[in-house]
């Protein structure tokens, strides 16, 4: 999948720029607050209360907004992840309904199934490893598949085939859904507006300081928490980057190898 450009710049670089740029805009505000008081004098009593109340109002709601859409998207991540490992674990253990022939081929396609998998996760942003992982994790279903499907032809077999197909189509679907997790981050023109919103801000609060000097420790105070915000933001909307992961969570798959272990 093609990422966006704000996906594929680290987030670190994103919050320098977007802190160094808060200032600028906040100084370009001051200046241009001086500026007109040197032609009026009396624009210096003159405030922007309501504006300036309005814009840090709107900021705050686009930045819980945005802040909300992307934890919910990493505490999905986190579900289906779980719920693969559940999925592939209850198929696993239905082997054991099969005689030893069909389930020594079963146990060893679900085997490799279980290290493609961990593969997929352990190929980060490497989009390469990622298909490969990807190729090989379909091959193994497939394989899976027909062995249940020439095993189902058996009249002996019904009440097998009836647990272990249901868990099988649990266990396939569930990739695509986990796929589709992985791929749905916060649309960048939300960023966009929320990255205008700051700079509007910051010139806002700049321009509505009175007098010459200007309180630097509000001022980089409030740019500070405002960039570590929004790296907490595209933190948690980089599944396979970042500071903030899923690692716990995969250990539930990695854990699936006990199963194989004779």
């Amino acid at each position: 999948m093609n990422q966006s450009f704000l996906y594929q710049t680290p987030a670190l670089l994103i919050v320098i720029a977007l802190f160094i740029l808060m200032l600028v805009f906040n100084k370009l505000g001051h200046l241009l607050k001086q500026s007109h008081i040197k032609k009026d004098k009396f624009i210096a009593n003159e405030g922007l209360g309501p504006i300036e109340g309005s814009l840090l109002g709107l900021l705050a709601l686009l930045l819980s907004f945005t802040f909300g859409m992307s934890a919910s998207r990493y505490d999905e991540r986190r579900q289906v992840m779980i719920e693969e490992a559940n999925d592939i674990g209850t198929a696993v253990l239905r082997c054991d309904m099969y005689p030893d022939s069909i389930k020594k081929q079963l146990r060893l396609n679900f085997k490799d199934y279980v290290e493609a998998r961990i593969e997929y996760y352990d190929a980060g942003i490497d989009n390469g490893k990622i298909s490969a992982a990807k190729n090989k994790t379909e091959q193994k279903s497939a394989a899976i598949w027909n062995i249940v499907m020439t095993e189902s032809q058996k009249p002996e077999n019904v009440l097998r085939s009836q647990q272990m197909i249901p868990a099988l189509n649990s266990m396939i679907d569930i990739v695509t859904t986990r796929e589709e997790t992985k791929n749905a981050t916060v649309p960048e023109s939300i960023f966009w507006l929320l990255f205008m919103l700051i700079f509007s801000a910051s010139f806002i609060i700049g321009y509505s300081t009175n007098g010459k000097r200007v309180n630097r420790v509000l001022i980089y105070g409030f740019s500070l928490m405002t960039a570590l915000t929004v790296f907490l933001i595209l933190d948690l909307d980089r599944p396979r980057r970042g500071l903030i992961n899923v690692d716990n969570t995969q250990q539930k798959i990695v854990e699936l190898r006990s199963l194989f272990k004779e």
